[in-house]
């Protein structure tokens, strides 16, 4: 029975140690990980992701690296300007191991080492130009402290990828003579856009003036050519139909009666100016006999035919006795 128990319990013993024996040599590295193992001490190698068995009791795994990008808090720190003026900076770092055998072998700790080599980075170039310049020129520093970073961190294995300002605060009373000199500023731009808004509107106010006032002037100069034109239109309408109608007239001198008819209208017009004249004036002048309508409308009838008037015929008869004289022709 004591033998019984004793085989147990080596059998526990035994089922124990290879259950350690298991654990210490089966190894499962996660993804975007690399495991350093040594082998008595000394570098074996880095385990990738995946399965790995390890000889028990000799092979130790040393250090365990991430390989996914990591962001490293840059604590505030006090910086001086090119300009003598003290600003806390503070900001944030991001790096990655690219080699995990040289970020374990090549410094002890590479987050302090990253992060008190950008401190003093930073302070360095912030001293190298002047405090207005300093929120100008962010991305300027930033990328001369990767730069910076880059040189030493080379040899540790790790690539510094960025570094971003999180704050720049200047003292209380730099901040509050910063506000005035940006109030000022602003009513400066302020004033200068008013007088700018002012002067424009002037010059399109005065410019739509001078339009206006041309296309007045454009619009009387067309106004008058177009009446121009129409009367030009209209005298020679009138000339052409006058000429139409004096060669209608010649032509109906020409054919046969004509001539009395024209006769007939002259002695028509005779008789009607006479008797316009005597209604109209308070001297009536009476010929002297009726013959001198018939010399009337044959002197008429010389001018259409020579086109000119001649000398004309005075048939007057000898006053009677007791007849008043006949008064002179009426001189128009």
């Amino acid at each position: 029975m004591e033998s019984v128990s004793a085989a147990l319990v080596i059998s526990i013993v035994v089922a124990i140690f290879a259950i350690f024996v298991v654990v210490k040599t089966a190894v499962v590295v996660p993804q975007q990980s690399a495991f350093v193992v040594e082998r008595l001490g000394k570098f074996q190698a880095v385990l990738d992701a995946g399965f790995h068995i390890l000889l028990p009791f000799i092979d130790v795994i040393r250090y365990r690296h991430t390989l996914k990008e990591q962001a490293l808090d840059i604590p505030e720190q006090i910086c001086i300007t090119s300009d003598n003026v003290q600003v806390a900076v503070d900001g944030l770092i991001y790096l990655k191991v690219l080699d995990p055998q040289r970020a374990s072998y090549g410094i002890s700790d590479y987050y302090y080492a990253i992060s008190q080599l950008a401190q003093t980075a930073l302070r360095s170039e912030v001293g190298k130009i002047s405090l207005d310049r300093t929120f100008e020129e962010r991305g300027y520093i930033n990328s001369q402290v990767v730069t910076e970073l880059d040189k030493a961190s080379a040899a540790w294995g790790v690539k510094v990828l960025r570094y971003e300002i999180k704050n720049i605060t200047p003292p209380q009373d730099v901040l509050a003579a910063m506000e005035k000199q940006m109030r000022a500023e602003r009513e400066k731009r302020a004033v200068i856009l008013g007088s700018e808004g002012e002067r424009d509107a002037a010059v399109n106010s005065a410019e739509g003036q001078k339009q206006q006032v041309i296309k007045a002037s454009e619009a009387k100069r067309q106004q008058q050519i177009n009446e121009a034109d129409g009367q030009a239109h209209a005298i020679q309408a009138i000339a052409t139909a006058t000429a139409e109608g004096i060669r209608k007239v010649a032509e109906a001198i020409n054919s046969e009666g004509g001539v009395e008819a024209v006769q007939l209208r002259v002695a028509e017009k005779y008789v009607e100016q006479f008797g316009h004249i005597a209604r109209t004036t308070n001297t009536v002048v009476l010929p002297a006999s009726l013959s001198d309508v018939g010399s009337m409308i044959a002197l008429a009838m010389n001018v259409l035919k020579t086109g000119k008037p001649q000398e004309p015929l005075r048939t007057t008869a000898a006053p009677r006795p007791g007849a008043p004289p006949s008064m002179p022709p009426r001189q128009p």
